[in-house]
């Protein structure tokens, strides 16, 4: 066997986007070092009907284009991304006449609509023309984690060929096989069993055109809608349209299965009916196009957690290997931006012969904190997505607290920073404690509400201090003024959250919100902003 056995650095098991992305950014870090990379799909992969999570979002956007400096490809390969957009149109076809919610403008950051087979299939090429061993059709057999100094061994077959290898480092990046999870025991269920159904039909999809509405189409300058992620919404689910720069248009509708079960959505043809019965005015859009339909898929219960996904043991987990959240906000990029960035840390600390246990321990918490942060998002929040009243607010808190908190660690490279994470200890607490009391408020409101759906749209662009969040992402900071912008956040969600509970219970006198009030101190409680945050939205 040793006769046969090749060495390397590092082995990443998976050569989707989390690995390759990985693989890329070791190698940019350490250009001596040996990278292979296994994967089981043979590239190149197919366009547009390769892998569902098109969306991207602000922190996984800047990893790409800023880190891993793609950006030539992605600005001339991929579709810039307007925004998320809302609408609240269960049940209606003049789209023209429900709430929207979405900038009329684009924001300062980019972040990109991905066809992931053109970009996998750009990844794979790249990774080769840095020098990383790349090896697809390969299908790993057997591996063998070492608990020691000694390197760990796996075999992979490729081309009826059984290799071996070895290398003190493993990442697995081999998605929802979890080839690691699987054989340390390490899956763990959470509380968000949500599911979904998505294919993709090969053909433009324009929401602009979906009305004679001049007014309406004119609300935003460009007038192109169909580059947002366009969220249909009603109780219980949101249904996607992500347009791929291929020309065709990924579909999907995600549920809370206790309202809308899986069955009733499973096959092309039930997904269609249901959303026939549900969001008419897309199914208008999509039916005399059925024969373009490229593919079809589903996931039960698609979101779930990982006991660990760093080891002092030289083992790590990225992508959906470790853990996934939902598609909603499209975080699935973010976290293998943040996970890729704790790996590459870590083995910059072991080439440097530092011990690892402490700190892959607490990358490992704060990564899981993180985790936790955002599941509160979506944890029993699917009832209240249908509401017009309360959704809109829901989405300014969610977007104030990622780019006012987890956005400002990534972009000013604080992910490692000790030193900051330990002296924003109690604000870092505060918001999260506050991000939870919300979520619960905003389920309990949601109950009291009316649920008014007016013919408007709430500018998101329109909030300048909201505006400004955005644009301050790309800001450098030294370590003061880190601090104090992590700090003037969380001044600014207390002021937010204090907002929206007088809001709330000023139109609906029997909604409680002490738990949220509980968390607002008096002194939190006297925070104003001026004008205030809210004012003409929603």
């Amino acid at each position: 066997m040793d006769a046969t056995l090749t060495r390397h650095d590092v082995v990443i098991m998976g050569g989707g986007l989390a690995g390759l992305t990985l693989a890329l950014q070791l190698k940019q870090q350490f250009a001596d070092i040996d990278v292979l990379v296994v994967e089981r799909r043979t590239h190149p992969v197919p366009e547009a009907a390769h892998k569902v999570g098109e969306s991207s979002v602000e922190i996984g956007a800047h990893y790409f284009s800023k880190v891993l400096g793609l950006k030539d490809h992605l600005d001339q390969a991929q579709l810039r991304k307007f925004g998320f957009r809302f609408f609240f149109s269960e049940g209606r076809r003049d789209i023209d006449q429900v709430t929207e919610i979405g900038a009329s403008r684009f924001l300062s950051v980019p972040s990109y609509q991905i066809d992931r087979g053109i970009f996998e299939n750009f990844l794979g090429e790249e990774v080769q023309r840095r020098g990383i061993r790349f090896v697809d059709s390969a299908i790993v057999r057997s591996i063998e984690l070492s608990e020691d100094d000694t390197p760990h061994r796996l075999s992979f077959e490729v081309a009826g060929e059984t290799r071996q290898v070895s290398a003190p480092w493993v990442v697995d990046a081999s998605g929802r096989a979890g080839l690691i999870k699987r054989k340390l025991g390490l899956a763990q269920d959470n509380s968000h069993h949500a599911h979904a159904v998505w294919f993709r039909i090969k053909d433009r999809i324009d929401v602009d055109h979906w009305t004679d509405n001049i007014e309406w189409r004119e609300r935003c300058d460009p007038q192109a809608r169909w580059l947002s992620t366009n969220h249909f919404c009603g109780a219980g689910y949101w249904a996607w349209l992500i347009p791929l720069a291929s020309g065709s248009h990924s579909v999907g509708i995600v549920a809370d299965p206790r309202i809308h079960p899986l069955e009733t959505m499973n096959t092309f043809e039930k997904s269609m009916d249901w959303l026939e019965k549900y969001q008419p005015r897309m199914f208008d859009a999509l039916d005399d196009k059925r024969h373009l339909l490229q593919d079809f898929a589903f996931f039960r219960k698609f979101s779930y957690g990982c006991k660990q996904v760093f080891s002092a043991h030289r083992w790590a987990l990225t992508g959906e290997a470790g853990l996934f959240l939902d598609p909603f906000y499209s975080p699935g990029s973010d976290f293998i931006a943040i996970s890729n960035t704790y790996i590459t840390e870590l083995i910059a600390m072991d080439r440097a012969g530092q011990r690892l246990g402490a700190h892959a321990q607490l990358y490992d918490q704060i990564y899981h904190s993180f985790y936790e942060s955002t599941l509160a998002l979506y944890t029993d929040q699917y009832p209240l997505f249908g509401d017009p009243e309360v959704m809109p607010v829901k989405v300014i808190w969610d977007y104030t607290y990622y780019w006012g908190v987890l956005a400002q660690f990534f972009f000013q490279n604080r992910l490692t920073d000790l030193g900051a994470l330990s002296a924003l200890r109690d604000e870092l607490a505060h918001c999260q404690k506050l991000n939870l009391a919300v979520q619960t408020f905003m389920r309990e409101w949601s109950t009291f509400s009316e649920k008014k759906n007016p013919a408007v749209m709430l500018d998101q662009a329109s909030l300048p201090w909201f505006a400004e969040l955005n644009r301050s992402l790309n800001d450098t900071l030294d370590d003061a003024q880190f601090r104090a912008r992590i700090r003037a956040s969380t001044v600014q969600l207390d002021a937010l959250a204090t907002e929206m509970l007088e809001r709330a219970c000023a139109e609906h006198p029997a909604l409680d919100g002490s738990a949220l009030r509980a968390l607002l101190a008096p002194s939190r409680l006297a925070v104003r902003a001026e004008p205030a945050l809210l004012a003409d939205f929603a």
